[in-house]
């Protein structure tokens, strides 16, 4: 009972801080807790950076300017960008979120003669950063290492929050070209092959993202492999302070939206079940063609649920290198940057830096595989939820027996984008759910994605 979200967290929760520190004098604090009437805080893992965004009223007296004059908070301090916001705000189950972000934008919403309401787009030190930093070395051995390079180095992003990196298996060498460090880490995140979750030729594919708990550099398959954070249920009965919530369940949905979203031609244009990938090899003139298909690697994937969706036999094409929808076309990568000093390089320039036939079509498919289904639901205020955490979700089927679940659209989810919301009256948070797969498996009280 101790862990269950009742719809009793769906009132208005505490926020304890919101201070605003002057660029011109870091001793110049505001503090606009008293007059917020939003706060809303993003996570993504299709996002670089977390987000928020702080809406209060500004009165006409709240700060003294240098000449000691009574200004309002927007020309006062003054706010002009990057001022540093200290955020800390609490559910009403205790998880409490401290944060240091930085404005990003200024919107005045409102303005009449004694006070104006404004809004604040805040985000992360490092998304700021990002856009002043260009990578201008060369970068030699495993992805996983460059992520943590560019990401802890000083001469880079130089974070100095918590970084939760998956190591990976393969190495890429290449050099900056002035790229920014977000551009790299993501176009990194698709040649990366996990050592642990994946397996070389059957899938491939990574997301960098960031939560309120530091960075992220996981694969698709690693984030599929978490033990579940809480178990949800949707129905129409109220949850009665808990006594209502079936057993097993942490969570009663408010609102619940799904979207069976394998759109044919959306899903075929980006190769997520079969693609072909033509190579060529301008020292021997080799040419290549490959077609892998979902389906044959279906057995050595982690899904979420039983299966990936069962297309029409119909639209197969026979013959070889004939299923494909989707067409890359690359030169063989040998002899590019070879690590080890001028003989070593030598004897290494003809291995590939890269290797597109076991990485690049496995990541394109499990990119496009992994939005098959997404489901969207609004529950009570729960904090301590993040960004790629995985899920357990139910709802009734809907037939004349209302106290069976979904077995198709049932089970493990990971969480693609979450949004606290706190105004005075109420407190929610909003998941937009998303896995690779059909059919429920597994069940709410075990822990982890059955193998």
């Amino acid at each position: 009972m101790a862990n269950r979200v009742l719809v009793k967290s769906s009132e208005p929760s505490l926020i304890k801080q919101i201070d605003i520190v002057s660029n011109k004098d870091s001793k110049k604090i505001s503090s606009v807790v008293n007059g917020t009437v939003q706060l809303m805080y993003y996570e993504s893992i299709l996002q670089d950076s977390v987000r928020a965004t702080v809406t209060f009223v500004d009165t006409g007296n709240a700060v003294k300017d240098d000449k000691g004059v009574a200004r309002t908070v927007l020309e006062g301090l003054p706010i002009v960008g990057q001022e540093r916001v200290d955020v800390k705000f609490e559910d009403n189950n205790k998880n409490e979120l401290t944060l240091a972000l930085y404005v990003n934008k200024v919107t005045p919403v409102y303005d009449d003669t004694t006070k104006g309401m404004v809004q604040l787009d805040l985000t992360s030190k490092e998304f700021i950063m990002n856009e002043k930093v260009r990578l201008n070395k060369r970068f030699d051995g495993k992805i996983s290492d460059h992520i943590r390079k560019i990401l802890t180095d000083s001469v880079y992003l130089g974070t100095e929050k918590k970084v939760d990196i998956e190591e990976t298996s393969n190495n890429y060498n290449f050099i900056g070209n002035n790229r920014k460090p977000y551009y790299a880490m993501n176009w990194l995140s698709k040649k990366a092959i996990s050592a642990s979750n994946q397996k070389k030729g059957d899938s491939a594919g990574y997301f960098f993202f960031e939560t309120s708990d530091g960075f992220k550099f996981k694969s698709i398959d690693g984030l599929l492999a978490q033990e579940k954070k809480k178990s949800i249920i949707y129905n129409q009965s109220p949850d009665s302070r808990g006594q209502n919530i079936p057993a097993g369940y942490d969570v009663k949905a408010l609102d619940y939206a799904k979207d069976n979203s394998v759109d044919v031609q959306d899903k075929l244009q980006m190769g997520a079940f079969s693609t072909r990938t033509i190579l060529f090899d301008p020292f021997n003139c080799f040419y290549e063609v490959i077609t892998p298909n979902a389906k044959e690697k279906e057995e050595s994937l982690k899904l979420a649920g039983k299966e990936l969706p069962v297309l029409n036999k119909e639209f197969d094409r026979g013959g070889k290198n004939k299923e494909f929808s989707r067409t890359t076309y690359y030169l063989l990568d040998k002899g590019t940057l070879p690590a080890g000093n001028t003989k070593q390089q030598i004897q290494k320039s003809k291995e590939e830096n890269f290797e597109y036939k076991n990485i690049l079509n496995q990541s394109i498919m499990r990119y496009g595989q992994l939005f098959s289904m997404k489901t969207t639901i609004t529950i009570p205020g729960d904090f301590s939820l993040h960004a790629g955490d995985v899920v357990f979700l139910d709802a009734p089927e809907l037939s004349p027996e209302s106290d069976r679940v979904n077995k198709e659209y049932g089970g493990l989810y990971i969480i693609a984008d979450l949004c606290h919301y706190i105004s005075p009256k109420e407190t929610f948070t909003k998941l937009n759910l998303v896995r690779d797969s059909f059919g429920r498996k597994g069940n709410h009280t075990s822990g982890k994605i059955p193998l």
